[in-house]
């Protein structure tokens, strides 16, 4: 996706910790028009598999996997990282690291909106060791429903997230591959890669 590859170069910014700034773009302010187009990559990308939910996780997930659900018209369920009131039904639960909050986050989705007979395609900002993917992963295990395949609009290939994820069986789609980054160097990247595509069998 060369309009986001250009995007990266133009306002990415490396912080201390290897933290990728994208704010601009994905985690704090949006722009309509790449935003659609990240849906519609996805869509094409994943719309042999036949998926009938996407998830993600709240916050920065819900755009790009929301523009997904739009073009492929299905709905759209994302991880709560704080257990609401409103949950009375069983929840599924699993814990994921993250860099930019710092320590470890509590995510929960409800049994009402995710079941056994979903097939589902996962929708991120990023990838990069994978740990929040395998614990929205683990989600969707404990639901019953069936993985069809990752989604990720960044891709920091470097902590090497794709092949950690290898044992889950199912092919990747990234938009952006950041190849090597640093305060000093700035930010290498390049178009994103997909894993192969092979189309589940129906329940």
């Amino acid at each position: 996706m060369q309009a986001l590859v250009e995007a990266i170069r133009e306002q990415g910014e490396v912080l201390p910790g290897g933290i990728l700034k994208v704010d601009g773009l994905i985690n704090h302010q949006l722009l309509p028009a790449l935003t659609r187009e990240m849906g519609e990559r996805f869509a094409a990308g994943f719309a042999s598999l036949m998926p009938n939910k996407i998830v993600t996780i709240e916050v920065s997930g819900i755009a790009p996997a929301l523009a997904t659900a739009l073009v492929l018209d299905v709905p759209l369920v994302y991880a709560r990282k704080k257990k609401p009131i409103t949950m009375h039904e069983v929840a599924y639960t699993a814990q994921s690291v993250s860099r930019t909050k710092g320590g470890v986050v509590d995510l929960f989705v409800s049994s009402e909106y995710l079941g056994s007979q979903d097939r589902v395609i996962v929708i991120d900002d990023f990838l990069a060791s994978g740990g929040t993917l395998r614990a929205l992963a683990a989600i969707i295990r404990q639901s019953g429903a069936q993985l069809l395949g990752l989604g990720c609009v960044i891709e920091k290939s470097f902590e090497e997230g794709r092949a950690k994820l290898a044992d889950l069986g199912v092919p990747i789609l990234t938009l952006a591959n950041i190849v090597r980054m640093s305060e000093e160097e700035g930010v290498v990247v390049e178009t994103g890669h997909r894993g192969p595509v092979q189309v589940p069998p129906l329940p």
